[in-house]
């Protein structure tokens, strides 16, 4: 049902062809996996998005990240972008937390807290400084904790959406099934 609804709001191969923006990239973005919804693709795309989502930086390095992910494994772009939203300015601070924490984990060193994060208002230059000597304040156990989350969100976001998609299918299956021998008649 899912890919059916995706499928009324996703563009046909044939349109992503003859799009003019999109020509320019040539084959690299016409490739069907890129636009079709299976589950490899999707699946891909999830964790593509769930990577590229704890990338320190805005929704455009996040979003510029996903898409060369997805373009260089061949897995659903819009997907792997969208997926990127699930870091937020309301979920990124727990992310971050839970990124510092498995990497004290992986470090064996649980002495020290994540320092404050102080947000000054003045312009995007002053929040970017800020932001930078706050990750480099964190040290090692942020350096190392974001990446391994975000693989580890990837391969969790790969493996749901495989077994959501087979559970799904096998559903599909069977009211089919039941459905033919409902209709069948009775000897």
């Amino acid at each position: 049902m899912l890919p059916k609804l995706l499928k009324k709001f996703l563009p046909s191969h044939a349109t992503i062809n003859a799009n003019r923006h999109i020509a320019r990239f040539g084959y690299r973005l016409q490739h069907h996996n890129l636009w079709h919804l299976h589950r490899r693709s999707v699946a891909g795309g999830v964790a593509a998005g769930m990577f590229a989502g704890l990338i320190p930086g805005s929704n455009p390095v996040q979003f510029s990240a996903a898409a060369l992910l997805a373009v260089g494994f061949r897995v659903n772009l819009p997907i792997a972008v969208i997926v990127t939203l699930y870091s937020n300015p309301f979920t990124i601070v727990p992310l971050y937390l839970l990124a510092f924490k498995l990497g004290q984990l992986v470090l064996f060193t649980a002495d020290s807290d994540l320092p404050p994060f102080d947000i000054p208002g003045d312009s995007i230059g002053a929040w970017l400084s800020a932001g930078f000597e706050w990750l480099t304040s964190a040290g090692k156990p942020l350096l190392i904790g974001i990446p391994l989350l975000a693989v580890i969100l990837s391969v969790a976001g790969y493996a749901l959406v495989r077994l959501a998609w087979r559970c799904f299918a096998v559903y599909a299956w069977r009211a089919r099934k039941h459905a033919r021998q409902q209709k069948a008649p009775h000897s």
